[in-house]
């Protein structure tokens, strides 16, 4: 029998409103993880794992047996990384991470195939059933999924996971590496859990509103020997129904179709039913989504972008999804919808998603509540180091970005780069996204007039579809749109205030400083007066602040870091907010 070390009692430094909950929650975070595919038969695996982590640990790089636990082992709370105060580890940079638990398949799943889905694990993970490898995968930011129906016995099974990262900013890792600004995080940080299927399955779906033809063009990944029926419902009334096979590109025609816009967040209901050959349904899911179109286009001779045919001026917030009890994981999933209704209150229409992805329950919740998303990919720090593998790790894993939320109707934009972090290849990177998703709009390098120290500017790619600069406090003079390029303010803002009690224990710094909110408040609103002339009579079409949220040594937030302070005068914020985008409006006159 192997031993188990007592949790030692651990106080979070800066503990948010959902810490104490967590801490005394076996099963944290048990919200349905994939919202756009949905099965109503799964189960969670979060909570406690054992765990065994460290440099001086067995190699977690790409093991073929997994590591004995006969030993004492710790206990982790599985999706929160081992940095984090919610796991019950609070350690830095472990290197090597393995951990274990045992499930038992409900009776009524004995028949079907098993999946175990991983929505992200940073950064090579390989996963192993009753002492046999399953598999492995590479990547801090997607999901993966393994069949392990051949790996099951009766009774209890037991899985071990054995995660490596060196974060030596050799994979994309954004704020999360070397030259990042924050707490390292590792290991498993999104949501464990199983789901049964039967033999012939729908794997994924692709949707993408077409509001020219009106249609949702479907594509679904299941056997092209099966029928696949897809009905949409408006209000639980259907309005539309079409028939095709699997692995084969349909319509659904959408009659009189009520668009998706940040004011009116309307989302489809959507039901996909797979029949086998013989007529036999095998698979039956739910998702949705939202009618909407994005692109460029004139207004009054100015490039700007276009929301479903018409200018709605982008007013964001950079958000970095940061948490002092959960660093990169949300405490919960009331937690993460929080700083989205904080920003829909606040009277902004967008989030820049900066350096990290989100758990899929972060874009439903924006689909949802009704906020358009600018995704950034995270950053490679060390491009130019083994070129060959580095690089092409960075394009893998920013196709797999774009794949897994392709069908969020909330992001508008990708981001591949920003300030010329890791940047390489900019203007064909940002061809290829656009090349990839011609459904979105591309900003090839966010920011392009700040650069690094330690390497060369790439500068503006000159292509894609913003001209996007970065300006803090003021004066500022954002750049102008081109002939082919709208004009976006990709950060601007960023004045500090402290607030004591709230700030995380370190040396805290900022842009520039207001002495009160009402100081802060009053810079804001100065901002977004000036920002209100530049979008009138210079062509400014995007403009996000610096930030949703203070982070750790960073204080520029609206909301202080443990969310327990709105640091400005909120209703002065949406009043000032609410005028710029109803000036926006009047432009399409």
């Amino acid at each position: 029998m192997h031993s188990i070390i007592a949790l030692q009692a651990q106080e979070a430094k800066l503990p948010t409103p959902w810490t104490d909950n967590v801490l005394n929650d076996s099963l944290p975070l048990a919200e349905y993880p994939r919202p756009q595919l949905v099965r109503e038969d799964w189960l969670s695996l979060n909570g406690w794992w054992d765990y065994i982590g460290g440099k001086d640990k067995g190699d977690a790089s790409a093991p073929n047996q997994p590591l004995s636990f006969e030993h004492a082992v710790e206990k982790i709370k599985v999706p929160y990384c081992p940095e984090s105060i919610l796991s019950g580890i609070n350690r830095n940079q472990e290197i090597n991470m393995w951990y274990k638990r045992e499930f038992t398949v409900p009776k009524h799943w004995e028949k079907k195939r098993l999946l175990l889905h991983f929505e992200a694990v940073d950064h090579d993970a390989t996963v192993f059933i009753n002492g046999k490898k399953v598999g492995h995968h590479a990547g801090g930011y997607d999901h993966f999924t393994f069949d392990i129906s051949d790996y099951l016995q009766s009774g209890k099974n037991v899985i071990v996971v054995a995660v490596r990262d060196l974060n030596d900013g050799q994979t994309p890792s954004g704020k999360n590496g070397p030259r990042g600004d924050y707490t390292f995080t590792s290991g498993i940080w999104q949501s464990v859990w199983l789901e049964p299927v039967q033999e012939t399955y729908i794997k994924s779906v692709r949707l993408l509103p077409d509001l020219k033809e009106h249609c949702l063009h479907i594509m679904v990944d299941a056997d092209p020997n099966t029928t696949v029926m897809a009905t949409a419902f408006q209000q639980q009334k259907q309005v539309a129904e079409a028939q095709s096979s699997g692995k084969k590109n349909f319509r659904l025609t959408i009659d009189h179709p009520q668009y998706w816009t940040p004011d009116t967040p309307f989302l489809y209901d959507l039901k996909l039913t797979l029949r086998d050959a013989s007529g036999k349904i095998t698979d039956e899911v739910s998702s949705y989504f939202g009618m909407r179109d994005i692109r460029l286009g004139k207004v009054k001779g100015v490039v700007r972008p276009l929301l479903n045919g018409k200018f709605v001026m982008q007013l964001g917030l950079l958000d970095q999804g940061y948490w002092p009890d959960g660093i990169l994981t949300a405490p919960t999933d009331e937690a993460l919808k929080s700083d989205i209704l904080f920003t829909k209150k606040a009277g902004f229409n967008l989030i820049r998603k900066h350096m990290k992805t989100e758990p899929r329950r972060f874009y439903y919740w924006a689909d949802k509540i009704g906020l358009m998303v600018w995704q950034d990919m995270p950053a490679i720090w060390y491009q130019d180091k083994d070129t060959t593998v580095n690089r092409q790790r960075f394009r893998r894993e920013l196709k797999s970005m774009i794949d897994e939320h392709y069908n969020a109707p909330s992001i508008v934009a990708w981001v591949p780069f920003n300030e010329n972090w890791g940047a390489f290849d900019v203007r064909n990177i940002t061809d290829w996204v656009k090349q990839y998703d011609p459904s979105r709009l591309v900003n090839g390098n966010s920011g392009f007039n700040n650069n690094p120290s330690y390497q060369k500017a790439y500068g503006d790619p000159g292509n894609g579809d913003f001209v996007d600069t970065h300006l803090y406090a003021r004066p500022y003079k954002p750049a102008i749109p081109d002939s082919n390029r709208a004009a976006s303010l990709g950060e601007f803002g960023g004045i500090g205030l402290f607030v004591p009690n709230h700030m995380w224990p370190v040396f805290n710094d900022a842009y520039d400083y207001a002495a009160t909110p009402a100081a802060l408040t009053d810079q804001y609103v100065l901002l977004l007066s000036q920002l209100d002339q530049f979008m009138r009579y210079r062509g400014l079409s995007v403009a996000i602040y610096t930030q949703t949220t203070d982070v750790e040594h960073e204080i520029n937030g609206l909301l202080s870091y443990d969310r327990k302070v709105e640091k400005m005068d909120i209703p002065r914020v949406k009043a000032i907010n609410t005028l710029l985008l109803q000036n926006a409006q009047k432009l399409n006159q």
